[in-house]
């Protein structure tokens, strides 16, 4: 084989082993791009299914949200019906604070009424038709309760004048004055001065009409001379006389001599 021949013969191996190597070249960069693309392609599916079920939560939640907001509206627009228990429970709740609603404003009006009526250095001064001055004087006074026309008086102190008579003191600890009849009546640790006499006893009524008093309770009569211990002991205010009674018939006056 001449030289020229083997020349030849290498480049067209030589143009063949490029031709190959270039179509190799080409089909494999090709089968590469090919592949990515496929790859490229499975990672999109795979990030819009990630999308879609993204999408689909959100739209779960909107729709739970939504339902709730609906709810809420529904439960602002038409509140729980009670049950029949419950409204019974509050209709009697409410009748118990109302009825002590209006006994503690009882007790304030009550309260208030006696300070109202509550008065301090109680005196009175009443002349009789015969002359006979009647002085009364308490440390405190209030209207009666049940009547008006009677104060009801603490630490009590009275006496009955005349021009002709010797005065009656009299003590206690509470007293009635009726301010129409002046009428009186004295109860608890009654003490009645009169002359040289000191009776002590439970109750004293005076009655101005009849110009009467009258001593009862545990009457006890002390005069230098004696102690008594009597039932009734009625005291003429026209005369002055005392008027000395046992409890009772069947009783005698018990005496005793100082």
């Amino acid at each position: 084989m001449s030289i020229k021949s083997f020349i030849q013969i290498l480049i067209i191996i030589l143009i063949l082993t490029i031709i190959g190597g270039v179509y190799y070249k080409y089909f494999d960069s090709k089968k590469n791009i090919i592949e990515e693309i496929s790859l490229t392609e499975i990672e999109n599916q795979e990030q819009l299914k990630n999308l879609e079920s993204k999408i689909s939560e959100l739209e779960l939640k909107n729709k739970e949200l939504s339902s709730k907001i609906e709810n809420q509206k529904n439960y602002k627009e038409k509140p729980p019906q009670e049950s029949e228990e419950n409204k019974i429970g509050k209709k009697i709740n409410k009748e118990i604070n109302k009825k002590n609603n209006n006994i503690k404003n009882k007790e304030i009006d009550n309260k208030e009424n006696i300070i109202k009526n509550l008065v301090k250095d109680v005196e009175y001064t009443s002349i009789d038709q015969r002359g006979n001055k009647f002085y009364l004087l308490a440390n405190s006074g209030k209207s009666n309760s049940q009547n008006n026309d009677i104060l009801d008086l603490k630490n009590v102190r009275g006496k009955i004048t005349s021009d002709k008579r010797d005065t009656i003191y009299i003590v206690s600890d509470f007293a009635q004055y009726n301010s129409v009849n002046l009428n009186s009546k004295f109860y608890q640790n009654v003490i009645i001065n009169y002359q040289d006499k000191e009776i002590t006893c439970i109750n004293f009524d005076i009655n101005m009409e009849t110009n009467k008093a009258i001593a009862y309770n545990d009457v006890v009569i002390i005069d230098p001379k004696s102690e008594m211990k009597a039932g009734i002991v009625e005291f003429d205010l026209k005369t002055k006389d005392i008027n000395i009674n046992p409890e009772s018939i069947n009783k005698e006056i018990e005496v005793i001599t100082n």
